[in-house]
């Protein structure tokens, strides 16, 4: 007959009956990406401003009709949150407890609010918030806008975008002092200026030259719709459309190009380098570079890894 120790539980065995405390999460992650995670610890600290973030895990990456869609798993003092990129949303998990349900509801929403408007994100940190805020402005007026007077308003707001555009990022780009600069208001040389030193090369001819027509004819139809008297709804809404297709090209230009600068990681080689934006940057906020592959990064506050 078996003897009765074998229906005695194993001492040896011990179970863990007790939570691990979020902020020491990470110790126990394999696969870390701290760049990533922070940009995404700022944004739910900056949209739940009385929260502390103790923990973000990258949990998992939907492709939904060719669009990828990052979600994390951020726990904070108070809450814990699921967190969707393209464009990033928060979501409480107390309310929506179900990933797959949550995924869903995330791209049917995005999906309609890229219908009503191309603009980027708002919520995301930026250098662009001002010029964000006044294409939020001009689309605001537009959908009000009843007499010729308010069309010509929507104007005016969209040519302070559109230098707003050129003033954010003149301060992102080294121009060499040897270089002769425009006015502060002269929007179509500072767009020749700046898309020569951020697209150039002989290969990058008709993108250049595409970006520069574009803002000009842009900036010239803002500046008939601001004076005209034959002003007009149709009028008002392909001038706004206009001016925000030009700032999300620029916009793009300016984010994609310091990742094609370094090309490829100079540690392991990886061509996976994102772009991260840190508002506290001296001396107005900057953007760096992070391989996703190593823990690389040319953030000015630390120290650079060395290179293979």
């Amino acid at each position: 007959m078996p003897s009765d120790d074998s229906k005695k539980p194993d001492k040896e065995c011990v179970v863990h009956d007790h939570p691990v405390p979020p902020s020491e999460l990470g110790r126990y992650s394999v696969d870390r990406d701290p760049h990533s995670e922070q940009d995404i610890a700022n944004y739910v600290e900056g949209q739940a401003p009385d929260e502390s973030v103790q923990h973000v895990e990258r949990v998992k990456r939907e492709i939904v009709l060719g669009d990828a869609y990052d979600i994390w798993d951020v726990t904070t003092d108070k809450d814990r949150w699921w967190v969707i990129t393209n464009l990033t949303n928060l979501y409480s998990q107390k309310y929506f407890p179900s990933l797959d349900y949550t995924i869903s509801f995330h791209v049917g929403l995005m999906a309609r609010l890229r219908s009503r408007s191309g603009r980027i994100d708002p919520k995301e940190p930026t250098p662009f918030d001002e010029v964000l805020r006044r294409a939020d402005q001009a689309e605001e007026r537009h959908v009000a806008a009843v007499e010729i007077e308010d069309f010509q308003a929507v104007g005016m707001l969209l040519r302070e975008s559109l230098l707003s555009l050129i003033s954010a990022i003149r301060s992102q780009v080294t121009i060499e002092a040897n270089v002769e600069k425009p006015q502060d208001a002269n929007f179509i040389a500072w767009c020749d200026l700046l898309m020569n030193h951020l697209c150039p090369g002989g290969s990058n001819k008709d993108l250049r030259q595409h970006l520069k027509n574009t803002a000009k004819e842009t900036w010239q139809v803002t500046n008939w719709l601001t004076h005209t008297r034959n002003a007009t709804r149709a009028a008002s809404s392909i001038a706004l459309h206009s001016c925000q297709t030009v700032i999300g090209h620029y916009v793009q230009i300016l984010e994609g190009g310091r990742a094609e600068r370094v090309g490829q990681c100079p540690v392991c080689k990886s061509r996976d380098i994102r772009t991260h934006f840190d508002g506290a940057i001296p001396p107005e906020g900057e953007y760096f570079a992070s391989c996703g592959a190593c823990d690389w990064n040319d953030h000015p506050g630390q120290e650079p890894s060395a290179e293979a």
